[in-house]
């Protein structure tokens, strides 16, 4: 049974929406949005 935590992924910009784990989340935030490269902060998330 897989217990890591999902999150839907909604970029603030471009809207793109990914279902991601909790260390892509991690790499959102550091990195931005892989699709346009707009800054991302906690409110681009919800848990899925």
């Amino acid at each position: 049974m897989n217990t890591e935590a999902r999150f839907q992924f909604v970029c603030p910009d471009c809207e793109v929406t990914v279902a991601v784990d909790t260390a892509k989340r991690t790499a959102l935030l550091a990195v931005g949005c892989v699709r346009c490269g707009a800054p991302v902060d906690d409110g681009a998330f919800a848990t899925a």
